[in-house]
């Protein structure tokens, strides 16, 4: 008893120094993230250096020079000349920044926001010298808008998304206002992503007015790349706020996947049929190849019997010996062995089939007298 109480005495001065560090710790753990410049001025083609503190550890993070305070987004940023920098074990970071003249008028800021997960930005004031500077626009979005009910994607693919032409839905939901102004021609942020990687964030602004206290249904126009297929995940911002997620299964465009099949299968088989015309037509004939036969000649109708226009009888049957072999024939007499020409011609009979000179005499038949 007497050594733990020497002991809780001994230690009672160090007590009170580490309490208040302790609590430090803790109160710096709560703070939002903050953004500093090393210079509050400096001209187009110049550097500062952009250090900040309380942002969670190992998170990626894009600077930029903004004009308007960035009252309409990133639309009034310089993004060509934005960097991206990644925070250390304890949420601190320091990034070189290009001084670039932004597309509105100054005031202007550095703006300092997260590319993935949870959102979260910080702005620190900056003046880019030489850079025109204008009043801020009226703020008509003061309102505050939450999104009260299930996000939908409408509308469906046709006959072009199924041979590779961009997907198109629209990005249907109900927002309120639950501010006390309404909200007139709001700006929202919707980013399409496929897999692990980040949102591409494209701005959209929706013509009308939210009033105070009242809800309205909102339809976002979203496209794809063209032949894009696989999950993907339509989010919308606004403010800076992630306000919903909606999962998107593009159906994969089977059409350009046929044509191809048919371009492998239907050009092959035309340059092939082509080639054979073109070798049957300058192959030269083969030697000894039969002639193509002729045309078979006529067989004459058969003869009829009429009269003729005396009323006598007529044969109308046509000879069908040649006329030059009846006209040698009739020249030639019976028997005779040479033509008209002077020419030997073949005898009509050979000696083995001419008939015999000598006849038989028939015997008598009986009772003949």
């Amino acid at each position: 008893m007497l050594a733990a109480l020497a002991l809780a005495l001994a230690l009672l001065p160090v007590l009170p120094p580490v309490l208040p560090a302790a609590a430090a710790h803790t109160a710096s753990a709560g703070d939002p993230p903050s953004a500093a410049v090393s210079r509050k001025e400096a001209g187009a083609g110049g550097s500062i250096t952009v250090t900040g503190r309380g942002w969670r550890p190992h998170t990626l993070l894009t600077l930029l020079i903004c004009g308007q305070n960035m009252i309409g987004g990133t639309n009034s940023c310089a993004n060509g000349d934005g960097r991206a920098v990644t925070t250390d074990d304890r949420g601190a970071f320091s990034r070189p920044l290009p001084v670039a003249e932004p597309p509105k008028p100054c005031p202007c800021v550095v703006h300092v926001a997260t590319v993935t997960g949870p959102a979260a930005a910080a702005d620190a004031a900056f003046k880019v010298a030489g850079h025109p500077v204008a009043p801020l626009p009226q703020d008509v979005s003061a309102g505050r808008l939450a999104v009260l009910a299930q996000p939908r994607l409408v509308g469906s693919g046709g006959l072009l998304t199924w041979f590779g032409a961009p997907p198109q839905r629209e990005l249907a939901f109900t927002v309120g206002n639950l501010g006390s102004t309404p909200t007139k021609d709001p700006i929202f942020q919707v980013g399409t992503s496929h897999g692990v990687f980040a949102p591409k964030w494209e701005d959209q602004q929706w013509r009308g007015t939210v009033p105070a206290g009242r809800r309205t249904e909102v339809r976002l126009p979203v496209e794809l790349a063209a032949g894009a297929h696989g999950d993907y995940l339509v989010s919308l911002k606004y403010g800076g706020r992630l306000l919903v997620e909606q999962p998107w299964e593009v159906g994969r465009p089977w059409g350009v996947t046929l044509f191809w099949v048919l371009l492998c299968v239907v050009v092959p088989t035309v340059v092939f049929r082509i080639g054979m015309a073109v070798v049957d037509r300058v192959r030269p004939p083969r030697p000894g190849a039969a002639a193509r036969p002729g045309r078979a000649p006529r067989r004459p109708r058969p003869g009829r019997t009429g009269r003729d226009r005396h009323g006598d009888r007529r044969d109308d049957r046509r000879d069908d010996r040649p006329k030059g072999r009846q006209k040698d024939r009739h020249d030639m007499g019976p028997g005779t062995g040479a033509a008209p020409d002077g020419t030997a011609a073949l005898p009509w009979f050979t000696p083995d089939t001419a008939p015999s000179t000598t006849a038989t005499e028939r015997p008598p038949s009986k009772g003949s007298a």
